[in-house]
């Protein structure tokens, strides 16, 4: 398997949901190759080349988490420690009695009456794995709480790096707001990673976006993942208009990505290229590289979630039958076991680590193209079972 077939069997669902190109790295027993069709936009004329940069969304939290990793290793973090230390925004944090309890419409916070106090605190493993009982609800009824933490720029919805406040105003918001679940009891996606970034920052005493240059993107010679991007390579990003084509979501000249975030929001600011994601697609499959122990991988890459948890709603919804470790999404395929994570702005990464290979894709058009995530694993799955 080779990034170039993998393109090939790309190109039709690619034009069937108006997706302008893509970029496609594959790392298969020790070898690399990428490859790149299409434009960098609708109608237009410049092509998309393999190392340009594109918004990685939600495949930051897999490079966040092993961050979290390697701190644990250091000793600067453990993972059953209270993060009340660090984190004295949520110390004494209270859960709502209902999802659908009111709130101060000014500070998103619930009646006393309408919350009971956490069972516990949270810990840095509740952070990793999404259970720290604050995310997204799905077909779950109106939450008042999730409403008031759009509002107040927590980060809900598509990532926005001109939409957030520094990183001591966004605590003492949330610290403010009800917790959805008690701790540990339920998976919900993803505010637990912005406040993992937080968390990170403060145990290191240093801003996240050099924390994690400094301990993960250095050492792996992810030199073009960052919090900023760099315009001479950055692609333009899509969002699908009611008729589904895609319209103007963030460009180049003007794009939200050009200069550093008020809140490095580790759910999903960074921007990167294919190499470098395959980069750390690789240390995962190398036993951690030296970067992580090969117990860290292990930890990072074995489902984490009980059968009640993953068949939750909001679990459902995301973990599409599988399951979550630290950081990554983990399913039994028709290959074997794959791990890896998506992106809303269109990147998706899997490895299959029986067969030592790692595949990677970047479009920029959000929400996903089905289609085309789906061609893309069954291509794979299907030269690796044939």
């Amino acid at each position: 398997m080779d990034a170039a077939s993998l393109v090939d069997a790309l190109r039709e669902p690619l034009d069937a949901e108006r997706v302008p190109g893509a970029i496609v790295g594959v790392r298969h027993r020790g070898t690399t190759s990428l490859a790149a069709t299409g434009t960098t936009a609708p109608g237009g004329d410049v092509p998309l080349t393999v190392d340009a940069v594109v918004r990685l969304s939600s495949n930051t939290k897999p490079l966040v988490a092993a961050l979290a990793l390697v701190l644990v290793a250091d000793d600067v973090l453990a993972l059953d420690e209270p993060v009340d230390r660090l984190l004295p925004e949520l110390a004494g944090h209270r859960v709502l009695r209902r999802l659908d309890a009111p709130v101060d419409p000014d500070t998103g916070a619930p009646a006393p009456e309408d919350t009971v106090p956490a069972e516990r605190p949270l810990t840095l493993e509740d952070l990793l794995t999404m259970r720290a009982g604050f995310g997204w609800t799905v077909d779950e009824g109106p939450c008042p709480t999730v409403e008031a933490a759009t509002a107040l720029g927590l980060g809900f919805g598509p990532p926005d790096p001109r939409g957030q406040p520094e990183p001591d105003a966004w605590m003492a918001r949330l610290g403010r707001l009800g917790f959805l679940d008690q701790p540990g009891r339920a998976w919900r996606y993803e505010l637990s990673f912005a406040v993992l970034g937080v968390l990170l920052a403060r145990a290191a005493r240093r801003p996240l976006g050099e924390l994690l240059a400094d301990r993960v993107l250095g050492p792996l010679g992810m030199d073009d993942t960052g919090f900023v991007a760099d315009a001479s390579r950055l692609v333009p990003a899509f969002v699908r208009g009611a008729d589904g084509s895609p319209q103007p979501f963030d460009g180049v000249a003007d794009s939200a990505w050009l200069r550093p975030p008020a809140f490095p929001d580790a759910c999903g600011g960074l921007v990167g290229t294919v190499a470098d994601l395959l980069r750390f697609a690789w240390m995962l499959l190398d036993d951690g590289a030296g970067l992580l122990t090969p117990a860290a991988v292990r930890a990072m890459t074995t489902d984490r979630l009980p059968a009640e948890q993953r068949r939750a709603p909001a679990a459902a919804a995301f973990l599409d039958g599988g399951g979550w470790g630290h950081g990554v999404g983990v399913v039994a395929s028709r290959a074997g076991r794959r791990y890896g994570w998506a992106g809303g702005l269109g990147t998706l990464w899997y490895s299959w680590p029986e067969h030592d290979l790692a595949a990677v894709l970047a479009t920029q058009v959000l929400p996903p193209a089905g289609g085309v995530f789906g061609a893309f694993t069954r291509t794979v799955e299907d030269a690796l079972t044939g």
